[in-house]
């Protein structure tokens, strides 16, 4: 399949058709936009995917949703993928008030394709994420990995792990009882990709193998559950990575940040 077509095939399995997994989280379809929400703002709120080809509307459509989510005095991303429309919707963002974070590569690769030896340095394990416990400890690798604010990702996946166990898969590289590195895998049902998120590596443990051999872990998780890709919005640290196991950069995505005045 061709980029174009897959991007195509893309935004109608994973954008279009995004599936609120947080509990009390719902999805919504509003014209031009699909948005999720959170609910109590205790998890992620956002835009997933925009059809606005019409410049003229573009601004009325942007306001449109900061009014929606300043009603609900929740702060939202709009994930802007650099195929959107029309041209400038990023800038239209910005003078909306909207805050960029970095571009990252939205990576794809066919789960068949990709190396399946899971080799890992002396001293070093997996070990999946099944409990509380263990998220505190994926928690953990994060906030020293990615720093900011977790606590909204951990009550996400605390939720999840409860709620919907087959949609996520998490996993911990253990060096004895020291959690060296972090990743996770959603699983969403009726579409052909998962995703991988969380990937993270304390400084002192790059350089060995680990980061690939999560990818691998993950992989081999999609194709036994029948997905054919996997995709990363990958930063510039992991796309080299990423490109010599085989994926290849499918678009560039940006988070546009707005939240209402006084927010944290």
């Amino acid at each position: 399949m061709d980029d174009a077509a897959l991007r195509a095939t893309f935004d109608e399995q994973v954008r279009r058709r995004t599936r609120a997994d947080a509990p009390g989280a719902r999805t919504e379809a509003d014209g031009a936009i699909v948005r999720e929400v959170a609910r109590d703002g205790r998890g992620w709120s956002g835009i997933t995917w925009s059809d606005l080809g019409d410049p003229a509307a573009a601004d009325q459509v942007i306001a449109a949703q900061v009014g929606y989510f300043a009603g609900l005095g929740l702060p939202f991303e709009w994930k802007l993928y650099d195929y959107d429309q029309p041209p400038d919707l990023g800038d239209r963002l910005a003078s909306a008030g909207f805050v960029p974070d970095e571009e990252e590569a939205v990576m794809v690769a066919e789960v068949a394709s990709l190396p399946a030896d899971v080799t890992l340095p002396d001293g070093v394990t997996l070990r999946p994420v099944t409990t509380e416990a263990g998220v505190d400890q994926l928690i953990q690798v994060h906030d020293q990995v990615f720093g900011g604010d977790q606590s909204r990702l951990r009550h996400a996946l605390v939720a999840q792990l409860r709620d919907n166990p087959g949609d996520i898969a998490m996993v911990l590289a253990m060096a004895g009882s020291q959690p060296v590195c972090a990743a996770r895998a959603d699983f969403p049902p009726g579409t052909d990709f998962a995703g991988l998120w969380g990937g993270g590596t304390l400084p002192g443990w790059r350089g060995r193998g680990i980061y690939r051999a999560l990818i691998a872990y993950r992989a081999g998780l999609a194709g036994r559950r029948g997905y054919r890709y996997l995709t990363v919005d990958a930063s510039a640290d992991s796309e080299p990575i990423l490109r010599r196991l085989g994926f290849r950069c499918l678009a560039r995505t940006t988070p546009y940040q707005w939240a209402p005045e006084g927010a944290a």
